[in-house]
């Protein structure tokens, strides 16, 4: 693989994902999805792959956000009602393959109550349907 290709972001089209979770220490059953990325959407990994965060009664901050054309890390810290610490790591490793893991940990008063690893494998299946 070129630096040019992967400079391109991903390929457009139909993708599919399969999640494996765990939840506070509990995996859950491998789950499969498809998601269609529109040519805008696989140009634009660093937008695609990043979170928004619409909380209730919490204030969210990027506290960390690195994007290269075959990697992205972010991180949000977010505080208030619930405190939420989420961090990402996405490798671009083909134009048609990424992997990707999220952690998310959830306090409340300090306690922390969540805990969860989304572990994501991406793969090109074609054009979208």
């Amino acid at each position: 693989m070129s630096h040019a290709e992967a400079a391109d972001g991903i390929a457009p089209g139909e993708w599919k994902l399969t999640e494996t979770i765990v939840m506070n220490g509990n995996k859950t059953p491998t789950q499969t999805r498809t998601r269609c990325l529109s040519p805008e959407q696989a140009g634009d990994t660093a937008t695609t792959f990043s979170p928004e965060y619409r909380t209730v009664n919490s204030g969210c901050e990027r506290v960390e956000f690195n994007s290269t054309a075959t990697a992205l890390r972010w991180r949000m810290r977010c505080t208030g009602q619930l405190d939420m610490d989420v961090a990402g790591d996405f490798i671009f490793d083909t134009p048609k393959h990424y992997s990707a893991t999220i952690v998310s940990k959830g306090a409340i008063a300090g306690r922390e109550v969540v805990n969860t690893t989304v572990a994501i494998e991406g793969e090109h299946i074609g054009e979208c349907r």
